[in-house]
C-alpha cells in the first residue's frame, strides 16, 4: 500500500490488506480496525468474475421488479423473510407464517420473538422511506436502530446512540470471540465509514463498496446490541440508496443464516489474517445466489397469478367478481386473514365473508392451518411457499 497525504491517494490491494490490529486496554485487548476511506484495488479474476455475474443478475432483478404489477405487495413479503430470516441469526425462532399474524394471535410465550420482528420489519419500512430525503448516513442508523431496539431485548442498551462502553462477542470480555474497537474510537470510526460511502472519487464499484462496509461495520459493532441485524440491513439501504435496486428486493440474510458458519468464519479471518479476498467472494456469490432467488420468485408469482385468475377467479359469478378480485389482491400483500378481516376488507356481512373463504379453501387458494373453532386463520399456503422455499 501507498500513502501520500490525502486519502483518496491511498490504495490499497485487497491480497496485502492489514485489517487493523488489538490494543491493550484494562485486562482485555480490543480490535483497532484500520480506516477504509480510500481506494481498493482487486485484480483477481475470481473477483472480476463474481462482480460481473452480481451487476448482472441485480439488473435482471430490477428488470423484473418494473415489470410486475403491484410489485410493493410483493416487497413487503421479501421484507417479511429477510426479518424473520435476520433476526433467526440473532436466535428467534418466528416464523414467516407467525410474523404475518397479529399480537393476538401469538403464543404468549413467542411474542418476544415476534416483537423483535414486527420492529425489524417496522425499521426497514421507515428507512427505506427516509432515504427519499435523508442519505445513508450514521443520521439514518441511528434512526434505524431506535426503531429496532425499542420496546424489545435490548431496549436498555441505549437504542439509537452508539455505544459508550466496551462490548463483546462471547459469554464474558474476559472469554470473548472478539472484542470490538474501544468506545473511544466508534465515533471516528463511523464518521470514515460514512464519508466511504459518498467517496466517487475513490472509483470503487458499489459491491465492493458495501461488502467492505459490512465488514466494518460488524468489526465496529458500534451500538451495545442489534449489530448484526443493522448490519445486514444497512446492506439493502446502501443498494437502494445508490441506484443499484429499484425496489428493496434483495436481502442476504437468508443467505447469510443458511451459510451462518462460513459468514462467521469469514468475518473473523479478515480480522486475523486479513482474508479480505475469501469474504469478497462469499458475499458476491451471496449476492448472485439471493438476486436469483428473487427473480425466481418473481417469475413463479406471475405463473401464480396467471393460474389463480384462469383457474379460479373465472369460476366465480359476475355478482361475486368485486368481492372476489378485492380479496385476492389483498391476499398478496397478506396471505393470512381471518374471517372477520375479510368482513371488514370487503365491507360486507360475517356469513358473506365466510361464504367466500370457504369457497376459496374449496379451490385451493386458502388452508385452515389452525384447527380451532374460533379465530381461525386461512393462509394462501402457495403463495407462501414461495417465499419460504430454499
Amino acid at each position: 500500500m501507498s500513502k501520500t497525504n490525502t486519502e483518496n491517494d491511498i490504495r490499497m490491494d485487497v491480497n496485502d490488506y492489514n485489517a487493523g490490529n488489538y490494543k491493550q486496554q484494562y485486562q482485555y485487548k480490543s480490535f483497532a480496525p484500520e480506516p477504509i476511506n480510500h481506494a481498493w484495488v482487486f485484480s483477481d479474476g475470481d473477483i472480476q468474475q463474481l462482480l460481473s455475474e452480481a451487476d448482472r443478475m441485480l439488473g435482471e432483478l430490477n428488470a423484473f421488479s418494473q415489470l410486475i404489477p403491484d410489485v410493493d405487495f410483493f416487497i413487503r413479503m421479501h421484507i417479511t423473510k429477510e426479518a424473520t430470516q435476520s433476526s433467526r441469526i440473532e436466535g428467534t425462532r418466528t416464523t414467516i407464517e407467525d410474523a404475518l399474524l397479529d399480537k393476538q394471535d401469538i403464543d404468549p410465550e413467542k411474542r418476544d420473538d415476534w416483537e423483535e420482528v414486527q420492529n425489524y420489519i417496522s425499521a426497514i419500512n421507515h428507512a427505506i422511506k427516509q432515504l427519499e430525503t435523508v442519505p445513508l448516513s450514521n443520521r439514518l442508523l441511528k434512526y434505524t436502530h431506535k426503531i429496532l431496539m425499542t420496546g424489545v431485548r435490548g431496549e436498555g442498551k441505549h437504542p439509537g446512540e452508539f455505544r459508550n462502553s466496551q462490548n463483546w462477542i462471547g459469554v464474558s470480555l474476559k472469554n470473548a470471540i472478539f472484542v470490538p474497537p474501544h468506545q473511544n474510537e466508534v465515533v471516528d470510526l463511523m464518521s470514515d465509514l460514512e464519508k466511504f460511502f459518498h467517496n466517487e472519487e475513490l472509483k470503487t464499484p458499489h459491491l465492493i463498496k458495501i461488502a467492505i462496509a459490512h465488514y466494518q461495520f460488524e468489526t465496529i459493532h458500534p451500538f451495545l446490541d442489534g449489530n448484526g441485524r443493522l448490519g445486514r440491513l444497512m446492506i439493502t439501504l446502501y443498494l437502494a440508496s445508490f441506484g443499484l435496486l429499484n425496489k428493496p428486493a434483495l436481502y442476504l440474510s437468508d443467505y447469510f443464516e443458511r451459510n451462518k458458519t462460513q459468514y462467521v468464519d469469514c468475518l473473523m479471518a479478515v480480522r486475523e489474517s486479513g482474508q479480505l479476498k475469501q469474504w469478497l467472494i462469499f458475499f458476491l456469490h451471496g449476492v448472485v445466489e439471493t438476486a436469483a432467488n428473487s427473480i425466481q420468485v418473481f417469475k413463479d408469482i406471475l405463473a401464480l397469478k396467471l393460474r389463480v385468475e384462469q383457474e379460479v377467479l373465472l369460476r366465480f359469478s359476475a355478482r361475486r367478481q368485486e368481492n372476489v378480485q378485492s380479496l385476492i389482491r389483498h391476499l398478496y400483500q397478506d396471505p393470512v386473514v381471518s374471517i372477520k378481516e375479510v368482513a371488514a376488507l370487503l365491507n360486507t356481512k360475517t356469513n358473506t365473508a365466510a361464504a367466500l373463504v370457504s369457497d376459496f379453501v374449496k379451490y385451493g387458494v386458502l388452508t385452515e392451518l389452525t384447527g380451532g373453532r374460533r379465530n381461525r386463520q386461512f393462509y394462501f399456503t402457495e403463495y407462501l411457499a414461495l417465499f419460504g422455499r430454499r
